[in-house]
């Protein structure tokens, strides 16, 4: 999976990567970036204001693809924050030759004082998927497809699986996702982390696991062969514990997590997807009406709004920013 997606010729590195294969909430249309886009400025502000506006804010972007969902981001703040913003990008790809010069781009997550975000990041993060009920065996892949039971999973590995993931003839390690994201969230020293994935938690793990390809737009079997999309839906409560975890050790903070689905917080944020009234000017009943539009499909909990949004605070407290949510923070 590694390989297949990262390796010289993979999937997200020399080739197209999300565009044309699948939709996310930042390459489903311009119109609907620009309204996540919109949400994820007003959370910057807010963010901004709950750190008393310092010198400068970061916004980075972890498996930001090409930076349009920063250069939307960077039109919808405030001018008074956007002098102050510093975009960045988190990709193993090259640089777009057409992106604003503003928006950073680098390899790994730097430190950083403002918004921490990884939208659809985690899902392509490589897991080893493990088969059998009892004594289970690490599946391997041939690049053609061919399935066959190989060694036992490291210990690591099977405690993970003890702790997270008991049951079920096909499940999937999540420990390289704790890793990665306890990594990122090290990085930052004041401010919000969020990630946003299709998820599941110990209450409802999928039995035979979720780990599957897409090309062209539509689903097709997970091969490693470097020509489609690799992933797997993310063990987002083993993710929120890694992450808490690494920032007590590594900050003297008290740490408080969100869970939540996409729709809830996207409506926190101020998207409705509410019809609005019939007005005179058609032209703009008929802009409102697309907005309106696009805003739904962003927070239907059967596409785009079933995403799980996991939000950590660093020296600030996630109910603050999204008190409407304070109920569901974990301690």
């Amino acid at each position: 999976m590694e390989r297949a997606l990262y390796g010289p010729g993979g999937f997200y590195v020399a080739g197209e990567g999300a565009v044309g294969h699948f939709r996310t909430s930042a390459a489903a249309s311009p119109a609907v970036r620009t309204v996540f886009a919109e949400a994820l400025a007003e959370l910057l502000q807010r963010i901004d204001a709950e750190l008393r506006y310092p010198e400068s804010l970061d916004c980075v972007d972890v498996g930001g693809g090409s930076g349009d969902l920063l250069e939307a981001v960077m039109a919808a703040v405030d001018p008074r924050l956007g002098s102050r913003l510093r975009p960045c990008v988190v990709e193993r790809r090259r640089r777009p030759s057409g992106l604003s010069a503003r928006v950073g781009w680098l390899d790994a997550v730097p430190e950083l004082t403002g918004l921490l975000l990884a939208n659809e990041w985690l899902d392509n993060v490589p897991v080893d998927v493990v088969v059998g009920e009892a004594a289970h065996r690490v599946l391997l892949v041939d690049t053609d497809g061919t399935e066959s039971s190989g060694p036992a999973p490291a210990l690591e590995e099977a405690a993970w699986l003890g702790r997270w993931w008991r049951f079920g003839p096909r499940r999937e390690i999540g420990l390289q996702r704790d890793r990665a994201w306890a990594g990122a969230v090290c990085k930052l020293r004041r401010g919000l982390a969020v990630a946003i994935d299709y998820a599941h938690t110990v209450d409802d793990r999928p039995v035979y696991g979720t780990l599957t390809g897409f090309r062209r737009g539509r689903e097709t079997v997970p091969i490693p062969d470097g020509r489609c999309d690799l992933t797997a839906h993310v063990a987002i409560d083993s993710v929120a514990a890694a992450g808490q975890d690494a920032l007590r050790t590594a900050t003297n903070f008290a740490v408080r997590s969100i869970l939540t689905d996409q729709r809830t917080a996207l409506r926190c944020l101020g998207v409705s997807g509410r019809r609005p009234d019939h007005v005179a000017d058609p032209r703009g009943y008929a802009a409102a009406l697309q907005r309106a539009g696009d805003s739904a499909e962003l927070i239907d909990r059967r596409g785009l709004g079933g995403f799980t949004w996991l939000v950590q605070g660093v020296g600030i407290d996630p109910a603050a920013i999204l008190p409407e949510l304070s109920a569901r923070s974990l301690p």
